[in-house]
């Protein structure tokens, strides 16, 4: 579904990512794991336009979109979650979640921040729908007329992911979903991305979290420095004496 070859990025004299080769297969839950600084979220910032590499190729369903704008690759069905929790805290909760639908509609919902008036369309209405059986999927349906800037931070994450998915992406990629969280809210996340793959949607989840990706995981790609050290499926790389050595500093 995604084939990445010889992808770099630099910035200054950091290696970001050194050649980093990649294979998304569809229908899988692929994890990605790496130490603080291994490229995972710069990885993420090339796939989806934010950042254009100095070197490689990205390809999504046989398409080459390598230093496309980020909302065409949107477009085109890949989403995206953020660490930092973004979300538009003048807006509701079901707001920010209708913001993430490309055409009038969100565009309606991103101007609701700012107050102006419209009267509600057939089709705002069925977004609307929509974005609220996915707050239920995620559990926030009680909350989406609360304001984002009353959010925590699990239930700002869980957000997030309904703001990806009212799109309908093909591919999902999800930047540390459950970083800050307790065990039975990583736990709450953990099904809600099983949930997710079962409607027909691959994932990609970037975390340090060992546990986490090891139980969730399909595959596992392991970062270090820049560079893919490991692949296989989680037991591989429970026991891969690279990944002791270099992610979990066992000699």
């Amino acid at each position: 579904m995604l084939e990445i070859t010889g992808l770099s990025k630099s910035f200054g004299a950091l290696q970001a990512l050194d050649r980093v080769d990649l294979r998304i297969q569809q229908g899988r839950i692929h994890g990605i794991i790496g130490p603080n600084g291994s490229g995972k979220t710069t990885l993420f910032n090339c796939i989806t336009g934010m950042l254009k590499p100095e070197a490689g190729s990205i390809r999504f369903e046989a398409n080459d979109i390598t230093g496309w704008k980020p909302e065409v690759i949107a477009n085109r069905g890949i989403r995206r979650t953020f660490q930092a929790g973004k979300l538009i805290p003048g807006m509701t909760v079901i707001e920010n979640v209708m913001s993430g639908v490309n055409d009038p509609v969100g565009q309606v919902a991103r101007d609701a921040a700012f107050r102006l008036p419209f009267v509600p369309s057939r089709r705002e209405s069925e977004i609307e729908d929509r974005a609220r059986r996915i707050l239920l999927m995620v559990g926030l349906e009680l909350s989406a007329s609360r304001w984002a800037s009353d959010l925590v931070w699990a239930e700002r994450q869980l957000v997030q992911i309904a703001r990806a998915l009212i799109a309908e992406p093909r591919l999902l990629l999800l930047d540390e979903p459950a970083s800050g969280m307790g065990t039975k809210e990583m736990e709450k996340v953990e099904e809600i991305i099983r949930k997710v793959r079962e409607m027909g949607v691959t994932v990609v989840v970037v975390s340090h979290d060992v546990k986490m990706l090891m139980n969730l995981s399909d595959w596992v790609t392991v970062l270090n420095f820049g560079e893919r050290i490991a692949e296989g499926v989680p037991e591989q790389i429970q026991k891969d004496p690279r990944v002791l050595e270099a992610y979990l500093g066992i000699e």
